[in-house]
């Protein structure tokens, strides 16, 4: 059974920084492109970034690719998103998803297998 528990979420102020984790169980973590998604209040899911197998290959949302960073350990079976200078409009609940593909990445949720259940991150002006 896949897991994907997603944790580093709350409240902070803007310009505040924050590192989120998704640490994944019961598949084979390296043959996955992960991404992370956002979802704010009556607004569709976003794609915010996603990597590839080894971590060499990224893809960001352009509004947040200056502040945000993607990254992940195979070793550890987890994924991260560090964002940087945050603001209102980045309070959404946050969700990490896997594909199983190496290198495809892909903005579209569709594409994606697998989902966490999310986190809130909720940032005050």
């Amino acid at each position: 059974q896949v897991q994907l528990v997603e944790s580093g979420g709350g409240l902070v102020q803007a310009g505040d920084s924050l590192r989120l984790s998704c640490a994944a169980s019961g598949l084979t973590f390296s043959s996955y492109v992960m991404g992370w998604f956002r979802q704010a209040p009556g607004k569709e899911r976003e794609f915010v970034a996603a990597i590839g197998w080894n971590g060499r290959n990224t893809y960001y949302k352009d509004s947040v690719k200056d502040r945000a960073t993607i990254n992940r350990d195979n070793t550890k079976n987890t994924l991260y998103l560090q964002m940087t200078g945050l603001i209102p409009d980045d309070t959404a609940v946050y969700y990490c998803a896997a594909r199983e593909a190496r290198n495809a990445l892909t903005s579209r949720p569709a594409e994606y297998d697998y989902w966490g259940q999310g986190t809130q991150v909720t940032v005050s002006s």
